[in-house]
């Protein structure tokens, strides 16, 4: 029989997403797992790996706000927009203050344009822009708008950064919440350009998706089968009881006839078609459906099986 739930996983530095799931592959006895919103090779911290069915769900959880913290390195510019990557750009003794990181935070904080690394995910013409860079290919990436809810110096994290490719005349560290699709690197590399300089990042750890926070991972050589998640306890729709004969109804595509009012709870998770899940007698959360006033009718299967 197949799992289904999540995994908050903490990933560790100097594994992809994808291959941060691979011992999650084993764990499970599964080839589908899937997470919410991709890390880089380079940072950290929370993902949210869904196993089994769990998987459809995680479109839910990817749209939600996330946190960060990073440290930004002013003084040089690389390829990557990371501390290590090639030099690309090298300001003279540039005096960049505290003071000064503090007074233009304002002016990344709300709705802004960005423009994504070359190095990363996002596609040209259905291709990664990463894997056009590593062939040499030409290409300009379109601004794109993202929301910067918070963005705060912090006091200086404990984690040591070496291997710079440039010289550095200041660095701080930050934390900032932000919207789906925010690029940290692109946010560190313009923040060095407005203080007249440039800058590059590093200790980028993810800390929070949604209302998750990364205190509640762990790192993946502790995960077992015992730290698999309800699908209901991160997507907080409504839990519907059904007797045998409904469900059973549900599980041939039929709607079945619902005379209850269903109480939608607020949360950060958009609902806007009305969804539910639906449990037999044991319990046990099995499709997810619509609630329609007077009748629920299926949308997919989310629970354990072959």
């Amino acid at each position: 029989m197949e799992h289904s739930g999540f995994i908050l996983l903490d990933k560790a530095v100097g594994k992809t997403s994808f291959q941060a799931l691979f011992p999650l592959k084993k764990i499970f006895g599964t080839k589908r797992v899937g997470h919410a919103g991709t890390l880089d090779l380079r940072a950290s911290g929370l993902i949210i790996a869904g196993i089994g069915r769990a998987t459809r769900l995680l479109p839910f959880l990817e749209a939600e706000d996330k946190s960060y913290s990073f440290r930004l390195h002013f003084g040089y510019e690389t390829d990557t927009l990371e501390w290590d990557g090639e030099l690309t750009q090298q300001s003279e003794t540039v005096k960049i203050e505290r003071k000064d990181a503090e007074n233009i935070l304002p002016a990344f904080t709300g709705r802004i344009k960005q423009v994504p690394p070359d190095y990363s995910a996002v596609k040209v013409s259905g291709t990664r822009a990463s894997d056009l860079m590593l062939r040499g290919k030409e290409f300009e990436l379109p601004a794109r708008s993202v929301e910067i809810y918070r963005l705060t110096l912090t006091e200086k994290l404990p984690a040591v950064t070496e291997g710079f490719s440039g010289k550095f005349f200041a660095e701080f560290d930050f934390e900032c919440d932000c919207s789906k699709g925010t690029y940290i690197r692109s946010l560190g590399r313009d923040i060095g350009r407005a203080l007249g300089s440039f800058a590059s990042v590093s200790q980028i750890r993810r800390t929070r998706i949604g209302q998750v926070s990364v205190k509640d991972a762990h790192p993946v050589e502790n995960i077992t089968q015992a730290n698999l998640i309800p699908i209901q306890a991160l997507v907080p729709f409504p839990v519907l009881t059904l007797s045998a004969a409904e469900l059973a109804v549900i599980r041939n595509g039929n709607w079945i006839p619902w005379k209850q009012t269903v109480i939608f709870q607020e949360s950060s998770i958009k609902n806007p078609e009305n969804l539910v899940f639906v449990a037999g007698e044991d319990g046990q959360v099995t499709y997810l459906c619509r609630y329609e006033p007077g009748r629920i009718l299926p949308r997919i299967f989310v629970g354990n099986g072959v």
